[in-house]
């Protein structure tokens, strides 16, 4: 199958696809006599993976990193290195929404302290001249 039949069938746009591919994540089969990559039935195997992947919050960078590890030795298993990604994503998560939870606090605190303002639409900025008057 070409990379546009791959992308079709997955969901996953050709642009990613191909860089998948650059990065060595998903093998092609060659070219087609048009130039086109070629690819068989594993591609969407590899392709359903690294979204699984990608939906845990690993990076590109961290599932190439895996692959690679597998690659290099194929005997060891992988699942310590798995495991140690998927605290790293979740530690990224935790971040993330630790971040977002500060915002929320903040909207909080701002509507609390200008609750009037905000309901008569008269808020004015320090240092605003449209409010000095």
């Amino acid at each position: 199958m070409t990379v546009g039949d791959l992308s079709r069938q997955t969901g996953v746009t050709v642009k990613a696809l191909r860089e998948y591919t650059d990065l060595g994540l998903i093998y092609t089969l060659g070219r087609s006599p048009a130039n086109y990559r070629l690819y068989d039935t594993d591609a969407l195997w590899c392709v359903r993976f690294i979204g699984e992947l990608r939906g845990l919050g690993l990076t590109v960078a961290e599932i190439r990193d895996l692959t690679t590890a597998y690659l290099d030795s194929p005997d060891r298993p992988v699942g310590s290195h798995l495991a140690e990604l998927l605290h790293r994503s979740r530690e990224r998560l935790r971040q993330r929404i630790t971040a977002q939870q500060q915002i929320l606090d903040r909207i909080d605190e701002f509507e609390t302290e200008h609750q009037h303002h905000l309901e008569e639409g008269d808020l004015c900025w320090a240092g605003d001249p449209r409010c000095e008057a």
